[in-house]
């Protein structure tokens, strides 16, 4: 099976071992036989640096082949304050390395500013690159019974004309929803996945896929036998392992899940 045809790619999150660096990550991703990498753009210098990922990327055969621009919470002053311009050096990062997608996540409320210009400066970055900028789903923010408006111009974007988006189905169980049915309502502008699970809890899990409640092996048949050509992003939490041994098994076992139905979907379409 050529799985560049066949499939989509399967690749790892920088994220998805730490607290373990970003060297770290290439090296779990080459062992385990990933496709490549996403960088994670936060405090860890390395992922800061185009040429020092460069030549972890050669080192270890690994593409990078998306990258997170840094619009978390933790990486708010990461290559400065003002959010806008982080968006856009992201990309160029991106074209640097030959990475095809850039993820990004939608304003926090108080970034009122950027808020108000993202949707169309997502439109523009998207017509100068070759680089899809693909915003992700994210959740309501809840304390007790109420719901807490933490993203502008929203949470969901379903909601908005983005072009591209990625589905992260961690973030889809936080807001109670279904990842099948967001697989429908993106339709052909879904061309980025993360590849996590939840239970529904208050707080984003990502756990390893099959151990919560989202559809996790429908979505990637479902993408399978529709020939769906973005890439699957392990995008899991292994803070809380006990030893390294855990940790990799975690890793391990997230791609054997999503090769698993990813090849029954294909086996499905070609039937």
């Amino acid at each position: 099976m050529d799985q560049d045809t066949d499939r989509p790619h399967v690749t790892l999150s920088t994220t998805s071992v730490y607290p373990w660096r970003t060297t770290r990550a290439f090296e779990v991703a080459a062992d385990l036989g990933y496709d490549g990498v996403e960088v994670m753009v936060w405090g860890d210098e390395t992922t800061q640096d185009a040429l020092k990922l460069e030549r972890l990327s050669e080192k270890h055969d690994m593409p990078i082949r998306s990258i997170h621009a840094p619009t978390l919470l933790v990486s708010q002053r990461v290559w400065g304050g003002s959010p806008a311009p982080k968006l856009t050096r992201t990309v160029d990062m991106a074209v640097e390395l030959g990475a095809g997608v850039v993820v990004v996540h939608p304003p926090f409320r108080w970034q009122r500013k950027y808020a108000r210009g993202f949707e169309e400066q997502v439109a523009e970055l998207n017509q100068l690159t070759d680089v899809t900028l693909a915003v992700e789903n994210m959740y309501p923010w809840r304390g007790g019974k109420r719901e807490l408006v933490a993203y502008l111009p929203g949470w969901d974007p379903s909601e908005h004309g983005y072009d591209a988006v990625t589905l992260d189905l961690s973030h889809s169980a936080v807001a109670h929803q279904n990842a099948m049915d967001l697989v429908d309502e993106f339709g052909d502008r879904l061309r980025h996945v993360h590849m996590a699970d939840g239970t529904g809890a208050v707080m984003d899990e990502h756990l390893v896929p099959g151990r919560g409640t989202q559809p996790c092996a429908d979505v990637l048949r479902r993408l399978a036998r529709e020939s769906w050509t973005g890439d699957v992003v392990i995008e899991i939490a292994t803070r809380k392992c006990k030893t390294d041994e855990a940790r990799i098994a975690d890793v391990a076992e997230s791609l054997a899940f999503t090769r698993e139905h990813l090849a029954a979907g294909v086996a499905e379409r070609d039937a």
